[in-house]
């Protein structure tokens, strides 16, 4: 029966500035920056255990569109260790490294194949006689927001036929709409597994033929939680397994704990530090973002205390920790007593606030500015629904809090 294996990843984002973390201890900092390397040698790893007959990465290698040197060069190295195993590698470029950036290139192994801009298909042959077509396109330029489906074409005889593709699919409002597509345009090409890249969350579409989303091999903010990596496939006439291979070194969580049973500052701190060993992984970096809903406390002492010291004292020991659970953000939540109705009858007042809070829809307006800033412009990315909702129930909690005192 014929059958082949190989490695699907996308988004490894090679040498990505960790944007807001300088904060960071040294150690942990370095480590962290460290990451997107971390996880492509993983990778590399992954592909010669597993004896793969080719390995696939659809899209945005690199960070910029400059290709730092530094992130070139480990690719490099990383390629030739493939290469010394006889297994090819086949590369597109998607809207983070398009052709059109400018870098000082360095070459590659001659194992490695890099598809054009226009779509192409690129012929192999297993080392046990099976014929594989793969077809793909890089980006020439950042911004592709045309349907380029329409230019896959299978072309037999091939024993199987691999879509490799940077692009949205069904208009996703999380990112940006490039290359779109649906399921539907996937499906019509009857190719054998179609290798996305471009959504940073792992996610399978379709599992007859795949159709998946590998995510990217590290993340890189608190938006991209939890374990990162790529996928270990194989194809035979009969049907397809996939795997998930974990690559990342560091993870991002955030957790929300309720504190309401909590009477005590070192009741408090008991619960935080219980809450870090739950997270801590072995031989993996944790940074969280804590969110302590429900504090209460009579003690003002107390209340400063935890203000203050709370933070220090559960990063005190963290700093030596391999399987390190770093606390980015803590935020408090003091116990809430307000009652809208009771608000309401009080004054005519909280019944227009509470009514102008209701009409706002578009917070983006109000952090505009920060959009407008040379660097804010450059790092930051638009609010999903949810989190322009979060925003407005944190401005609500907040200014009902301040007028209430």
């Amino acid at each position: 029966m014929k059958q082949i294996s190989f490695i699907h990843a996308a988004d490894l984002h090679l040498d990505s500035p960790m944007v807001g973390l300088k904060h960071l201890p040294a150690n942990i900092l370095s480590r962290v920056r460290e990451s997107t390397f971390t996880a492509l040698r993983k990778l590399i790893a992954a592909a010669i255990d597993h004896n793969v007959d080719f390995v696939i990465l659809a899209g945005d290698l690199y960070d910029g569109e400059d290709r730092s040197l530094r992130a070139q060069s480990r690719f490099r190295n990383e390629m030739q260790k493939l290469s010394q195993k006889d297994i090819p590698v086949y590369v597109i470029h998607g809207n983070h490294d398009h052709l059109s950036g400018s870098w000082v290139n360095l070459d590659m192994p001659p194992n490695v194949h890099f598809f054009g801009s226009d779509v192409e298909m690129k012929e192999f042959h297993t080392k046990r006689g099976e014929t594989v077509h793969l077809y793909g396109f890089s980006y020439i330029q950042r911004h592709i927001l045309d349907k380029r489906i329409a230019d896959y074409q299978k072309q037999d005889p091939a024993d199987f036929h691999i879509g490799i593709l940077h692009g949205n699919e069904g208009g996703r409002t999380d990112h940006d709409n490039y290359a779109p597509f649906s399921i539907k345009d996937l499906l019509e090409k009857e190719f054998d597994y179609w290798a996305l890249g471009h959504i940073h969350k792992r996610t399978i579409l379709s599992e007859t033929p795949p159709i998946i989303y590998p995510g990217n091999l590290q993340g890189r903010n608190r938006k991209e939680e939890g374990v990162k990596g790529c996928y270990l496939v194989t194809l035979n006439e009969l049907e397809a397994k996939t795997e998930f291979v974990e690559t990342s070194d560091v993870w991002w969580e955030e957790v929300t704990v309720d504190a309401a049973s909590a009477q005590s500052f070192q009741e408090i701190l008991q619960l935080c530090q219980l809450t870090i060993e739950r997270l801590r992984k072995a031989g993996i970096g944790t940074l969280l973002t804590l969110n302590l809903k429900n504090v209460q406390f009579e003690d003002f002492q107390e209340k400063k205390i935890l203000d203050t010291e709370l933070l220090e004292l559960l990063l005190d020991y963290e700093n030596d920790e391999e399987s390190f659970v770093w606390i980015v953000n803590l935020n408090l939540e003091e116990k809430q007593h307000f009652d809208r109705k009771k608000l309401m009858n009080e004054a005519d007042f909280y019944t227009e606030l509470f009514a102008t809070i209701g009409d706002y829809q578009n917070p983006e307006e109000a952090i505009a500015p920060l959009y407008q800033h040379q660097l804010g412009r450059k790092y930051l990315t638009g609010l999903t629904e949810s989190e322009q909702k979060e925003l407005l129930e944190k401005a609500e909690k907040l200014l009902i809090g301040l007028l209430y005192q």
